[in-house]
Parts: structure tokens; C-alpha cells; sequence
């Protein structure tokens, strides 16, 4: 007999495939008595946005993995993961570089009024001659990055590219990267004309970016987030865009996933976008891939591919 694993969050056709090929796969919308299924469940397979809620976990006597699809872990109680002996692996490496890429493509966006501009032709105002509003370069321009681990990094590089000059905060100073590190947040935004949110999610970085920070970075300050919407008190975001605190913000991720503050929505200095920042055919290929891999290994008794805990 197969297996018994839960699936939290849909995935790639072909990953679920190599699931359902693998294992009895049951996707919990559509299981109607977890109780009927859950002394069977070792593992689950579910995203880093989704996680494992408490209740899910304390209702799975037998759980001994939870693969998560992502990097993101602060939707797993990782405390109690340790606690139960449970282990938690997730898919680093093979996401970096979209994250990275998207955060670019959001400043882009922003800096140079794409989505406007878009709506604009297709609103047919460029034959009628209706003023738009000139972007703002964004070569040479000087970029704080908050969290310098592996999606910093490769912003950082990209950031480089365009001739920006670079700094960054983080829980320590690097000594492998080049760039200024400013341990107070505050500084960093306020030397920044741009502040790229990279860190990790979590309680240690809840709300981190509030309202003195997005004060310091300004009037003419982007802020652009490709990390976790809990990075940033959106509160104090939306407050700062509202009264012209700051010069607009582009937004994969957002504190309460699906819902977005409807202030937001009407907002031509705001390019939004649905935390899709991986969402690339190649990468989440490549993650399905870690993921199938864990969970072998977690059922042959071998070495976990990339475990957290």
C-alpha cells in the first residue's frame, strides 16, 4: 500500500503526478474528515504561505515531515516541529533568482510608470494627447537592501547591474559582501532612495519596517517587498502612501493573504502583484523536484535534501 501524505497547497501538474504516483495523496479541501485520515498521515507536502496551521498539526499524531514547497517558514510552528521531533525541509537555492529578478521588475514598474503607461494605451489616451506622468530613472540610484542572505544577494547584484550603489541591514554585519551595512533600520532607509525588503519572516522580523522607518526613507523613497507582507507594518505603509510620506511601493507579499488593503487598490504610485514572485514554469519545476526528493527520502529512513529542522 501506498503511503498516506496531506498536500496543503496545489502544485505543478507534474509534481502531483509524481505524488499521486508515489502516494495517497489527499488535498485537505477536499478531505471531508481529517480525523478519519490523520493516524495515517507521516508527512505533509504544503507551501511556504500556507504552512501547517496549529490545529492541522496537533490533529496529525503521526507527523514526521513537513515539506514545504517555498522558503518561507514562519507559517510552521517551528517550536513545536522540534518539540515533536518533527522535521521541516524546504526548497532554497532554485527560487532565488526570480525572487530577485521580480523585485527589480516591481521597482522597474514602479520607477518608470509600466503598468500606467499600459493602461494608458489601452485606454486609447495616446491619440487623444492625454498627459501621463514622466517615470524616474532608476540607474545609479542608491538601494537598501533589508536582509542580505541569499534573494539580497542577488538583488544586490542586479542592483549593481543598473550602476546603483549599495547598503544593507541585517540581524550582522557580512564580511563576504562589499556593501555598507547599517545595523540601525532607520539609517538605512534614510540614506536609501529605494528599500528593498528581503528578510526572512518570522517574530524576529514582524513589523520591522514600521512607520519610522518608511519616515526616514522619504518622500521621493520606494519601498518595494518580495519577502513576507509581515516584514512591514502595512498599517503604517498605507498611511505613508496615503499621505505622500513616501513615493509609492511595489508589493508581492502582503500581511493577510488573499486580502489586500483596499486603499491600495486605487493607488497609481502602488504596482501590486499576487506574491507570485517564484512563479515561474522553470523554478517551480525545480521545487516540486526538492519537494518529491524530501519526502522520498524522508520514507527510505535517508538524509533529508534540505531540511530546517
Amino acid at each position: 500500500m501506498k503511503p498516506d501524505i496531506l498536500l496543503m497547497e496545489r502544485m505543478m501538474p507534474r509534481i502531483e503526478k509524481a505524488l499521486n504516483d508515489a502516494y495517497t495523496v489527499h488535498y485537505l479541501p477536499d478531505v471531508p474528515a481529517l480525523p478519519a485520515i490523520a493516524p495515517r498521515i507521516r508527512a505533509v507536502v504544503t507551501g511556504g504561505g500556507t504552512g501547517v496551521p496549529p490545529d492541522i498539526m496537533a490533529a496529525l499524531p503521526q507527523l514526521g515531515l513537513i515539506a514545504i514547497n517555498g522558503i518561507g517558514t514562519d507559517a510552521v510552528d517551528l517550536n513545536v516541529a522540534r518539540q515533536r521531533n518533527i522535521h521541516v525541509t524546504t526548497t532554497p537555492g532554485v527560487l532565488t533568482d526570480d525572487v530577485a529578478d521580480m523585485a527589480i521588475a516591481l521597482l522597474l514598474a514602479l520607477s518608470r510608470g509600466i503598468v500606467r503607461g499600459d493602461r494608458y494605451v489601452r485606454d486609447g489616451k495616446w491619440p487623444q494627447g492625454a498627459p501621463i506622468p514622466l517615470g524616474h530613472r532608476v540607474t545609479g540610484r542608491v538601494m537598501g537592501i533589508v536582509g542580505m542572505g541569499h534573494v539580497g544577494r542577488a538583488i544586490a547584484r542586479r542592483a549593481e547591474a543598473f550602476g546603483m550603489r549599495v547598503a544593507y541591514n541585517d540581524v550582522r554585519e557580512m564580511t563576504d559582501v562589499g556593501f555598507a551595512f547599517h545595523a540601525d533600520l532607520e539609517d538605512l532607509a534614510r540614506s536609501s532612495e529605494i528599500l528593498v525588503v528581503a528578510a526572512a519572516g518570522g517574530a524576529g522580523s514582524r513589523g520591522i519596517v514600521n512607520a519610522k522607518v518608511l519616515e526616514a526613507l522619504g518622500p521621493e523613497g520606494l519601498l518595494i517587498n518580495v519577502a513576507r507582507g509581515s516584514v512591514v507594518d502595512e498599517d503604517a505603509l498605507v498611511a505613508a502612501l496615503q499621505q505622500g510620506r513616501i513615493g509609492g511601493a511595489g508589493l508581492d507579499v502582503f500581511a493577510h493573504e488573499p486580502d489586500v488593503p483596499p486603499a491600495l487598490l486605487g493607488m497609481d504610485n502602488v504596482v501590486l502583484q499576487p506574491h507570485r514572485a517564484s512563479a515561474t514554469v522553470e523554478t517551480r519545476l525545480a521545487m516540486g523536484e526538492m519537494v518529491l526528493k524530501n519526502v522520498a527520502a524522508f520514507y527510505a529512513g535517508e538524509k533529508l535534501l534540505s531540511p530546517v529542522v
